[in-house]
């Protein structure tokens, strides 16, 4: 079913919910492990990574099943879909992960507005998001909107950035905690403008890098760079052009809305936010 988009009342209509887990609502200021928690040690920071992984809305297996065809290679719709799903996880994630609901809006909203992008790719790694060029140009509407042959080149240049960042994450086999923790390391930087208190977000960017040092070095001890290789792949992050991901997987549902609208709108909306897209059959 099309879903209708009203620019002018700010209403989506986006079925995005479907596959979530259910929400929880944990106890920030308390990090108790329980039975059957991926993580063996009972440390502050292992329950910190607990939380972090509790909060993700979409179990990764599920992420882009259902998009999938027979050839392994996703339509438009399709596409558009996942990235829709990637992105709402990315939001929905943050509003239940520890201390981040606590900031007032305002930083929140600074902070996914300018890590929006790094979230998503590394969404993308997680969820072994295919990205065939073909349909990925489909998907930016390049036939639709002839271009000269000098900005083809180049937003294939940014397409390859992108496929070699999402390789690069997939060859280092990270696992979900180490996902979640990479996550909160982007999501707290003190780089986002105006925020209230640069130096609580960056106390929880350290919070998360102790955090993922420790889970390395207990779960990988055969792997002493495993920590060094994981955050090294962070700065890499910033060179996808945040523009280039939104041609590619946005411009077909919200056309001219900046991403940063919907972004601040799916925040301030919680799990009731909704946006068009052409439901899968």
């Amino acid at each position: 079913m099309q879903a209708i988009w009203d620019l002018e009342q700010g209403k989506y209509g986006f079925a995005v919910q479907r596959g979530r887990m259910p929400p929880t609502q944990p106890t920030h200021g308390q990090f108790a492990l329980t039975n059957g928690d991926p993580l063996n040690c009972h440390s502050y920071l292992s329950g910190y990574i607990s939380l972090l992984l509790r909060a993700e809305p979409y179990p990764t297996s599920r992420f882009g099943s259902q998009c999938m065809q027979p050839n392994n290679i996703m339509g438009i719709e399709n596409i558009c879909e996942l990235a829709a799903r990637m992105l709402f996880s990315a939001v929905e994630w943050a509003r239940n992960i520890p201390f981040f609901p606590d900031l007032q809006i305002t930083d929140q909203v600074a902070l996914l507005r300018l890590t929006w992008s790094e979230l998503f790719v590394l969404n993308a790694a997680q969820c072994s998001m295919p990205l065939h060029v073909a349909p990925l140009l489909a998907a930016a509407g390049l036939h639709a909107s002839p271009m000269s042959a000098d900005r083809v080149v180049a937003f294939m240049d940014h397409i390859r950035i992108f496929q070699e960042q999402v390789e690069k994450l997939k060859a280092l086999h990270v696992d979900s905690a180490e996902y979640s923790c990479l996550k909160a390391i982007v999501l707290f930087t003190s780089d986002a403008c105006g925020l209230s208190d640069v130096a609580h977000v960056e106390s929880l960017q350290e919070k998360s890098q102790c955090a993922l040092e420790e889970y390395v070095r207990s779960q990988y001890p055969n792997q002493p760079t495993r920590f060094g290789k994981l955050l090294l792949r962070l700065p890499s992050l910033r060179t996808v052009s945040s523009s280039v991901i939104e041609q590619l997987f946005f411009v077909r549902l919200v056309g001219k809305t900046p991403i940063e609208t919907l972004i601040r709108d799916m925040l301030l909306s919680g799990s009731s936010f909704n946006w068009p897209y052409m439901a899968i059959q």
